[in-house]
């Protein structure tokens, strides 16, 4: 769910990433010496298990076995109690109050971690923290105990329904996961945002549109998660409301505000406060994802196409998650990422990390895909930085910018 998710969802501000689509100053890693297992060479601090996440999951999706050493290393930073923080250092040292746990990288883990199978003791201990954390609401925060949020919400749903849970059975205050998305989603009579889901509602509980909160929405109204297929053929979304807006209803609606918002361009656009607009690129994957899988292939169609014309420099820049990302968009919308705009999705992201089981890249493979993903890092620490100094909004992961946009 980028992003995020998402998102995200995500990874350390997935947002952030998209918006640099531009290289700008390098600052060299601060960690110099990374887990063997660990794709990208960037500092992992904010977002180390999300990142790895998404690029085992991505493999999985295309039928890429990854390597043993990759997997083991996700299902290693998980703590006694069953959550994931972004990276731990040191897994030796056992986690405490002060250890960074969030929803958002559990559900991330928990998700790569079901889906390639034989991990059902971590991927059970994680579930249970995660039903822990739910909120009386419903939903989930970031973090244990935060208020809820779409993106969140929309991340655990689907892990658990990776893990072989019913989301609607996880009941908290006699309310489920899908009672609190519903909360978040926006009548169809509003003038800016009709259909699409709110972040979170302001402090006088008013909601805003905000576009990858609805790409996070309508999977988790769906039931699905980051590795979400497209549906089978249908019409195109419109936005209908009801006295009693079902779950799939509120997907539609979001697919609708989502369809509207690319309509013009193709793309959606970053609203980073202080910052001049952008494409964002790691939103529109989600978008893609979420259509794809509300709608059918057609209808993620031209966002799609926008993303293979465009995407390919911003995912170089930025790493394995982002390739990640796309190679999921493509997945989810029925293109090949191995000749995605022409460029070899899947190649790239195997060669960022240690070489997959089932797809042993080459020397010069892997010596392109390091650099790139170098070159990347230097763009996603250095924004990110500066906003969190500039800007303050910090690394908040699953919402990716955290920002309500229209």
């Amino acid at each position: 769910m980028n992003v995020v998710r998402r998102s995200a969802a995500a990874l350390a501000v997935t947002a952030v990433i998209g918006a640099a689509a531009t290289p700008v100053a390098h600052a060299a890693s601060p960690s110099p010496s990374l887990p063997s297992g660990l794709y990208g060479t960037g500092d992992p601090t904010y977002d180390g298990v999300w990142r790895q996440s998404l690029a085992l999951l991505a493999q999985d999706a295309v039928g890429v076995r990854p390597a043993a050493s990759a997997v083991d290393w996700l299902a290693g930073q998980q703590c006694a109690d069953g959550a994931f923080a972004p990276y731990r250092a040191d897994t030796a040292k056992a986690c405490d109050a002060r250890t960074p746990v969030d929803t958002n990288m559990t559900s991330a883990a928990v998700q790569a971690l079901a889906a390639l199978g034989g991990h059902d003791a971590v991927t059970g201990k994680a579930v249970t923290w995660l039903k822990s954390a739910q909120n009386k609401d419903g939903g989930w925060g970031y973090t244990a105990g935060s208020p809820s949020d779409a993106n969140s919400t929309s991340l655990v749903i689907g892990a658990l329904s990776a893990a072989g849970e019913q989301p609607n059975d996880v009941v908290k205050g006699g309310r489920s996961p899908f009672d609190a998305l519903l909360t978040f989603a926006i009548p169809c009579d509003d003038d800016k945002g009709a259909g699409a889901f709110a972040y979170q509602p302001d402090e006088k509980g008013a909601l805003a549109a905000n576009a990858d909160a609805t790409a996070a929405g309508v999977l988790g109204a769906l039931g699905k998660g980051l590795t979400a297929e497209a549906a089978g053929t249908g019409a195109a979304p419109s936005c209908t409301d009801g006295d009693d807006l079902t779950p799939e209803q509120a997907a539609a609606n979001g697919a609708s505000y989502l369809s509207d918002a690319l309509a013009a361009d193709g793309h959606l656009m970053s609203a980073l406060a202080g910052a001049e607009d952008q494409p964002d690129y790691g939103n529109t994957a989600d978008a893609v994802v979420a259509l794809a899988a509300q709608g059918g292939a057609e209808q993620a169609a031209g966002p799609l196409k926008w993303l293979e014309r465009n995407a390919t420099t911003w995912a170089r820049q930025s790493g394995p998650a982002a390739h990640a990302q796309l190679i999921l968009a493509a997945h989810a919308a029925g293109a090949d990422p191995r000749d995605f705009g022409g460029t070899d999705l899947v190649r790239l992201l195997g060669a960022s990390g240690p070489a997959p089981q089932a797809a042993k890249q080459t020397a010069a493979a892997d010596s392109d895909a390091k650099s790139e993903s170098e070159d990347g890092f230097g763009v996603w620490w250095y924004v990110g930085v500066c906003l969190v100094a500039g800007v303050g909004i910090g690394f908040l992961l699953s919402g990716r910018n955290r920002k309500q946009q229209p």
